[in-house]
C-alpha cells in the first residue's frame, strides 16, 4: 500500500508542472496586459505605462516572467494581484468556502436523487419505474447546466417569488445562504445526478446477477437483507469513487453557474481576474483548483484500492 501510494504522489508532480506552465502561457496569449487594461487603450501615457510595466515585471521576456513566478511558486507564493494588491492566496481562501458550500450541496443533492432512484430502477429492471427513471436521468445529461439555471430563476424566482434569483446572504453563513443556495445547488447537482443514477444502476444490475446474491437468496434470506447488506455494499464502490472525482472537478465547474447567480466563489473570481488581465489571479486560482482536483482524485484513487482488495495485486 505504502509503494501504490508513493506511485500516485510521484505522478501527481509531472501534472502539477503541465498545469502551472499551461496557465501562465494561455492568460498571456489574451490580447492586451493589466495595464492597457486600467490605463485604456486610447488614454494611456507611453511613460507611465512603461513605469507600470517595470515595476509589474510585464518588461521581462516571458521565459523569464514564468521563472519568477515559479520561484515564488515554489516557496507557497502564488503572488500578488494586481488590481487590489493582496496576496492571491488571501483572495482565494476568502472565496474558497463560498465554492466549497455550493459544491458538496450540489454533491450532496446528487447523492439523495440518484442513489434510491438508482438502486429502485434495478430492483425494478424494464418495469414502469425503471423507465421514467432512465428518461429522467437522459434530461438530466441532455439540459445544459446554465439553461436549467435560467429556468429555475424563472420559475421560483421571477414567477413565483418563492426562492432569491442571484447573490448570497451578507453574513456568509450557512444559515443565512440556504435560500440563495437552492437554485444553483440544484442546477448543478441535477447533471450529477444522473450521471450517479446510469452508474449506480448499473453496477447494481452488475452485483445482482453475481453468484453469492443467488446464494443468499437461495439460503433464505430476505429481500431487504440482500439487498442492504450484500448487493448495496459491494455495489456502491465504483459510485463512490465517482462522487469523488465529482467533487473535484465540481470545484472548477462553477465558473458558469456562478456567473449565472452571482454567487461569490472561485469562479466568480476567475472571470473577473480574466477580464482585468489580472495574471496573478488567474494562475493561481488555476493553479490551486487544479491542485484539489489532482488531490482529490488521488484520495479516491487510494479509497478505490483500499475497498477493493483485488487492485493491490494489479499495481
Amino acid at each position: 500500500m505504502l509503494r501504490i501510494t508513493l506511485v500516485r504522489l510521484l505522478t501527481v508532480i509531472p501534472v502539477l508542472l503541465g498545469i502551472s506552465v499551461i496557465s501562465f502561457l494561455v492568460i498571456r496569449m489574451i490580447p492586451g496586459d493589466v495595464i492597457s487594461s486600467i490605463m485604456g487603450q486610447d488614454f494611456g501615457d507611453p511613460v507611465i505605462e512603461a513605469e507600470m510595466r517595470r515595476y509589474f515585471g510585464l518588461d521581462m521576456p516571458v521565459w523569464e516572467q514564468f521563472l519568477r513566478w515559479f520561484g515564488d511558486l515554489l516557496r507557497g507564493d502564488l503572488g500578488t494581484s494586481m488590481r487590489t494588491g493582496q496576496p492571491v492566496l488571501d483572495e482565494i481562501m476568502q472565496r474558497l468556502p463560498s465554492t466549497l458550500l455550493l459544491a458538496v450541496s450540489a454533491l450532496l443533492v446528487a447523492v439523495l436523487l440518484s442513489i434510491p432512484l438508482g438502486v429502485l430502477s434495478a430492483t425494478r429492471r424494464n418495469g414502469p419505474l425503471d423507465a421514467v427513471a432512465r428518461v429522467v436521468s437522459l434530461i438530466g445529461l441532455s439540459v445544459p447546466n446554465f439553461w436549467l439555471g435560467i429556468l429555475l430563476v424563472y420559475i421560483f424566482s421571477v414567477s413565483l417569488g418563492w426562492l432569491p434569483s442571484q447573490g448570497a446572504s451578507e453574513d456568509g453563513s450557512l444559515l443565512g445562504n440556504w435560500k440563495y443556495l437552492i437554485l444553483p445547488a440544484i442546477t448543478l447537482g441535477a447533471s450529477l445526478a444522473a450521471i450517479n443514477m446510469r452508474m449506480t444502476r448499473s453496477s447494481m444490475l452488475e452485483v445482482l446477477n453475481q453468484d453469492y446474491i443467488r446464494t443468499a437468496r437461495a439460503k433464505g434470506l430476505g429481500e431487504r437483507l440482500v439487498l442492504g447488506r450484500h448487493a448495496m455494499r459491494n455495489s456502491m464502490i465504483p459510485v463512490v469513487t465517482v462522487l469523488g472525482i465529482e467533487l473535484g472537478a465540481l470545484l472548477g465547474g462553477t465558473v458558469i453557474i456562478e456567473q449565472v447567480f452571482a454567487w461569490p466563489g472561485l469562479g466568480t473570481m476567475v472571470i473577473r481576474g480574466i477580464s482585468q488581465r489580472d495574471y496573478p489571479v488567474v494562475q493561481g486560482t488555476l493553479l490551486f483548483l487544479a491542485f484539489f482536483y489532482v488531490l482529490v482524485n488521488f484520495l479516491v484513487d487510494l479509497l478505490y484500492t483500499y475497498l477493493d482488495p483485488r487492485l493491490r495485486s494489479v499495481h
